[in-house]
Protein backbone atom coordinates (compact mmCIF):
# COMPACT_ATOMS: atom_id res chain seq x y z
CA UNK A 1 0.00 0.00 0.00
CA UNK A 2 0.77 3.35 -1.01
CA UNK A 3 0.82 6.02 1.65
CA UNK A 4 0.05 9.58 -0.05
CA UNK A 5 -0.17 12.82 1.68
CA UNK A 6 -1.78 15.43 -0.31
CA UNK A 7 -1.05 19.32 0.69
CA UNK A 8 -3.13 22.33 0.65
CA UNK A 9 -2.68 25.79 2.01
CA UNK A 10 -6.53 25.47 2.29
CA UNK A 11 -6.74 29.05 1.68
CA UNK A 12 -8.64 30.19 -0.96
CA UNK A 13 -11.31 27.61 -0.39
CA UNK A 14 -11.96 29.13 2.84
CA UNK A 15 -11.50 32.81 1.63
CA UNK A 16 -13.11 33.04 -1.88
CA UNK A 17 -16.55 31.86 -2.13
CA UNK A 18 -15.98 30.82 -6.19
CA UNK A 19 -13.42 28.64 -5.21
CA UNK A 20 -15.52 27.05 -2.14
CA UNK A 21 -18.40 26.38 -4.54
CA UNK A 22 -15.94 24.43 -6.72
CA UNK A 23 -13.91 22.38 -3.83
CA UNK A 24 -16.67 23.19 -1.02
CA UNK A 25 -14.51 20.37 1.30
CA UNK A 26 -11.16 21.60 -0.29
CA UNK A 27 -8.87 21.11 -3.04
CA UNK A 28 -6.91 18.49 -0.76
CA UNK A 29 -10.12 16.73 -0.08
CA UNK A 30 -11.09 16.27 -4.27
CA UNK A 31 -7.33 15.47 -4.38
CA UNK A 32 -7.49 12.89 -1.64
CA UNK A 33 -10.76 11.38 -2.98
CA UNK A 34 -9.79 10.43 -6.08
CA UNK A 35 -6.62 8.56 -5.43
CA UNK A 36 -8.29 6.76 -2.19
CA UNK A 37 -10.43 5.04 -5.28
CA UNK A 38 -7.39 3.19 -6.27
CA UNK A 39 -7.39 0.56 -3.96
CA UNK A 40 -3.24 0.56 -4.04
CA UNK A 41 -3.37 3.83 -2.82
CA UNK A 42 -3.87 5.08 1.13
CA UNK A 43 -4.32 9.18 0.16
CA UNK A 44 -4.17 11.50 3.58
CA UNK A 45 -4.24 15.40 4.25
CA UNK A 46 -1.82 18.06 5.51
CA UNK A 47 -2.94 21.82 5.60
CA UNK A 48 -0.95 25.22 6.33
CA UNK A 49 -2.72 25.73 9.76
CA UNK A 50 -1.90 22.73 11.30
CA UNK A 51 1.18 22.16 14.05
CA UNK A 52 4.24 22.03 11.72
CA UNK A 53 2.17 23.15 8.73
CA UNK A 54 0.48 19.30 8.80
CA UNK A 55 4.08 17.94 8.17
CA UNK A 56 6.00 16.89 11.11
CA UNK A 57 8.92 14.73 10.79
CA UNK A 58 7.13 11.80 12.15
CA UNK A 59 4.08 12.30 9.49
CA UNK A 60 7.04 12.08 6.62
CA UNK A 61 8.67 9.46 7.82
CA UNK A 62 5.39 7.33 7.05
CA UNK A 63 4.33 9.28 3.70
CA UNK A 64 6.20 7.86 0.69
CA UNK A 65 4.68 10.14 -1.80
CA UNK A 66 3.50 13.71 -1.23
CA UNK A 67 1.51 15.93 -3.02
CA UNK A 68 1.76 19.85 -3.12
CA UNK A 69 -1.01 22.48 -3.71
CA UNK A 70 0.18 26.36 -3.20
CA UNK A 71 -0.80 29.66 -4.37
CA UNK A 72 -1.84 32.60 -1.95
CA UNK A 73 0.29 31.10 0.89
CA UNK A 74 3.70 30.26 -0.28
CA UNK A 75 5.60 32.57 2.12
CA UNK A 76 3.63 31.32 4.93
CA UNK A 77 5.52 27.42 4.79
CA UNK A 78 7.74 27.60 7.37
CA UNK A 79 11.62 27.28 6.80
CA UNK A 80 11.57 23.64 8.95
CA UNK A 81 9.45 22.35 6.85
CA UNK A 82 10.65 22.98 3.49
CA UNK A 83 13.89 21.67 5.32
CA UNK A 84 12.19 18.52 6.11
CA UNK A 85 10.33 17.47 2.60
CA UNK A 86 13.78 18.21 1.03
CA UNK A 87 15.88 16.13 3.13
CA UNK A 88 12.75 12.95 3.05
CA UNK A 89 12.40 13.74 -0.93
CA UNK A 90 16.25 13.26 -0.91
CA UNK A 91 15.90 10.06 0.94
CA UNK A 92 13.64 8.81 -1.66
CA UNK A 93 10.00 10.01 -0.92
CA UNK A 94 8.01 10.93 -3.81
CA UNK A 95 7.57 14.61 -4.71
CA UNK A 96 4.31 15.38 -7.01
CA UNK A 97 3.88 19.52 -7.20
CA UNK A 98 0.67 20.60 -9.09
CA UNK A 99 -0.29 24.08 -10.86
CA UNK A 100 0.86 26.88 -8.83
CA UNK A 101 3.01 24.71 -6.52
CA UNK A 102 5.85 25.64 -9.25
CA UNK A 103 6.68 29.16 -6.77
CA UNK A 104 6.43 26.82 -3.66
CA UNK A 105 9.64 27.38 -1.27
CA UNK A 106 9.92 23.58 -1.86
CA UNK A 107 9.98 23.28 -5.51
CA UNK A 108 12.25 26.02 -5.91
CA UNK A 109 14.52 24.60 -3.39
CA UNK A 110 14.85 21.03 -5.16
CA UNK A 111 14.99 22.90 -8.68
CA UNK A 112 17.74 26.06 -7.71
CA UNK A 113 16.09 28.13 -10.26
CA UNK A 114 13.24 30.88 -10.38
CA UNK A 115 10.53 28.50 -11.55
CA UNK A 116 9.14 31.42 -13.41
CA UNK A 117 6.29 31.43 -16.25
CA UNK A 118 3.72 33.72 -17.84
CA UNK A 119 0.05 33.44 -16.94
CA UNK A 120 -3.17 34.68 -17.50
CA UNK A 121 -6.78 33.72 -16.44
CA UNK A 122 -9.55 33.93 -19.21
CA UNK A 123 -10.91 30.12 -18.26
CA UNK A 124 -9.34 29.13 -22.04
CA UNK A 125 -9.24 26.00 -23.34
CA UNK A 126 -6.39 23.60 -22.37
CA UNK A 127 -5.12 21.22 -24.67
CA UNK A 128 -2.36 18.89 -23.53
CA UNK A 129 -0.10 16.66 -25.65
CA UNK A 130 1.75 13.57 -24.52
CA UNK A 131 5.26 13.10 -25.79
CA UNK A 132 5.92 9.59 -24.29
CA UNK A 133 1.77 7.62 -24.38
CA UNK A 134 3.66 4.71 -23.15
CA UNK A 135 5.10 6.41 -20.16
CA UNK A 136 3.93 5.17 -16.66
CA UNK A 137 2.33 8.79 -15.58
CA UNK A 138 0.06 8.65 -18.88
CA UNK A 139 -0.86 4.64 -19.18
CA UNK A 140 -4.24 4.59 -20.19
CA UNK A 141 -4.70 8.26 -21.32
CA UNK A 142 -4.40 8.53 -24.91
CA UNK A 143 -2.52 11.26 -26.90
CA UNK A 144 -3.56 13.94 -25.62
CA UNK A 145 -5.93 15.81 -22.51
CA UNK A 146 -8.71 18.35 -22.84
CA UNK A 147 -9.51 20.68 -20.61
CA UNK A 148 -12.31 23.03 -21.17
CA UNK A 149 -11.39 25.95 -19.11
CA UNK A 150 -8.02 26.89 -17.73
CA UNK A 151 -5.37 29.04 -16.81
CA UNK A 152 -2.37 29.69 -18.84
CA UNK A 153 0.87 29.48 -18.10
CA UNK A 154 3.48 30.20 -21.01
CA UNK A 155 6.98 29.59 -21.63
CA UNK A 156 9.50 30.22 -20.99
CA UNK A 157 9.72 28.05 -17.65
CA UNK A 158 12.83 28.77 -15.99
CA UNK A 159 12.93 24.72 -14.59
CA UNK A 160 16.10 23.00 -15.22
CA UNK A 161 16.55 20.34 -18.22
CA UNK A 162 13.74 18.00 -16.75
CA UNK A 163 14.78 13.73 -16.99
CA UNK A 164 11.79 13.83 -19.38
CA UNK A 165 8.70 15.99 -21.01
CA UNK A 166 5.44 14.02 -20.46
CA UNK A 167 3.47 16.73 -21.69
CA UNK A 168 3.29 20.09 -23.96
CA UNK A 169 0.24 22.25 -23.32
CA UNK A 170 -1.38 24.10 -26.16
CA UNK A 171 -3.76 27.13 -25.35
CA UNK A 172 -6.34 28.62 -26.71
CA UNK A 173 -4.65 32.30 -27.01
CA UNK A 174 -1.84 30.55 -28.40
CA UNK A 175 0.76 29.79 -26.08
CA UNK A 176 2.28 26.76 -24.99
CA UNK A 177 3.86 24.99 -22.22
CA UNK A 178 5.99 22.12 -20.98
CA UNK A 179 2.93 20.84 -18.28
CA UNK A 180 4.46 17.89 -17.27
CA UNK A 181 7.64 17.27 -15.97
CA UNK A 182 10.08 14.66 -14.27
CA UNK A 183 13.19 15.14 -11.90
CA UNK A 184 15.11 12.88 -9.63
CA UNK A 185 16.37 14.57 -6.66
CA UNK A 186 18.64 11.85 -4.30
CA UNK A 187 16.76 8.98 -4.04
CA UNK A 188 13.55 10.74 -4.47
CA UNK A 189 11.29 10.96 -7.94
CA UNK A 190 9.39 14.27 -8.73
CA UNK A 191 6.49 15.24 -10.94
CA UNK A 192 5.17 18.33 -11.71
CA UNK A 193 2.06 18.64 -13.37
CA UNK A 194 0.85 22.07 -14.79
CA UNK A 195 -3.05 21.71 -14.36
CA UNK A 196 -5.27 22.52 -11.31
CA UNK A 197 -6.15 26.63 -11.03
CA UNK A 198 -8.38 26.50 -7.98
CA UNK A 199 -11.32 28.17 -10.27
CA UNK A 200 -11.66 25.46 -12.87
CA UNK A 201 -12.78 21.76 -11.88
CA UNK A 202 -9.74 20.48 -13.07
CA UNK A 203 -9.27 17.70 -9.98
CA UNK A 204 -13.08 16.57 -11.05
CA UNK A 205 -12.05 15.62 -13.98
CA UNK A 206 -11.38 11.94 -14.46
CA UNK A 207 -8.87 11.97 -16.79
CA UNK A 208 -6.78 14.14 -14.58
CA UNK A 209 -7.51 11.92 -11.22
CA UNK A 210 -6.44 8.61 -13.21
CA UNK A 211 -3.20 10.94 -14.36
CA UNK A 212 -2.25 11.37 -10.78
CA UNK A 213 -2.87 7.88 -9.16
CA UNK A 214 -0.74 7.21 -11.94
CA UNK A 215 1.83 9.55 -11.09
CA UNK A 216 1.80 8.14 -7.21
CA UNK A 217 2.77 4.87 -8.45
CA UNK A 218 5.39 6.01 -10.86
CA UNK A 219 6.62 8.42 -7.71
CA UNK A 220 6.80 5.95 -5.37
CA UNK A 221 10.11 4.48 -4.23
CA UNK A 222 9.43 1.22 -2.65
CA UNK A 223 13.43 0.92 -1.26
CA UNK A 224 14.11 1.63 2.00
CA UNK A 225 14.95 5.73 2.74
CA UNK A 226 18.68 6.75 2.54
CA UNK A 227 18.24 8.16 5.62
CA UNK A 228 21.88 9.43 5.65
CA UNK A 229 21.73 10.92 2.50
CA UNK A 230 23.07 14.33 3.65
CA UNK A 231 25.54 13.49 5.45
CA UNK A 232 29.52 14.11 4.22
CA UNK A 233 31.07 11.98 6.40
CA UNK A 234 35.15 12.29 6.69
CA UNK A 235 36.24 8.54 6.15
CA UNK A 236 39.62 8.18 8.59
CA UNK A 237 42.97 6.77 6.59
CA UNK A 238 42.40 3.18 7.81
CA UNK A 239 38.80 3.03 6.37
CA UNK A 240 40.27 3.13 2.81
CA UNK A 241 39.57 0.87 0.66
CA UNK A 242 43.17 0.50 -0.35
CA UNK A 243 45.61 0.86 2.23
CA UNK A 244 47.65 4.47 1.86
CA UNK A 245 50.13 6.35 3.84
CA UNK A 246 49.17 10.17 5.25
CA UNK A 247 50.92 12.69 2.75
CA UNK A 248 50.79 16.36 3.51
CA UNK A 249 49.40 18.80 5.91
CA UNK A 250 45.57 18.55 7.04
CA UNK A 251 42.91 20.90 7.63
CA UNK A 252 40.79 18.55 9.79
CA UNK A 253 41.72 16.18 12.50
CA UNK A 254 40.53 12.39 12.61
CA UNK A 255 37.05 12.34 12.28
CA UNK A 256 36.33 15.83 12.52
CA UNK A 257 33.47 17.46 10.76
CA UNK A 258 34.17 19.34 7.39
CA UNK A 259 32.55 23.02 6.97
CA UNK A 260 29.17 23.78 5.55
Amino acid sequence: MIRAVVWNEFVHERENPLVKSVYPEGIHAALAAALNADPGIDASTATLDQPGNGLPEDRLRDTDVLLWWGHKAHGQVEDATVDRVAQRVHEGMGLIVLHSGHFSKIFRRLMGTPCSLRWREAGERERLWATNPSHPILAGLGDRIELPSEEMYGEPFLVPEPLETLLVSWFEGGEVFRSGLTYQRGAGRIFYFRPGHETYPTYHDATVRQLLRNAVHWAHNPAPAWTDVAEAPNVPVDRAPERIAEKGPKLHKPGEEGYR
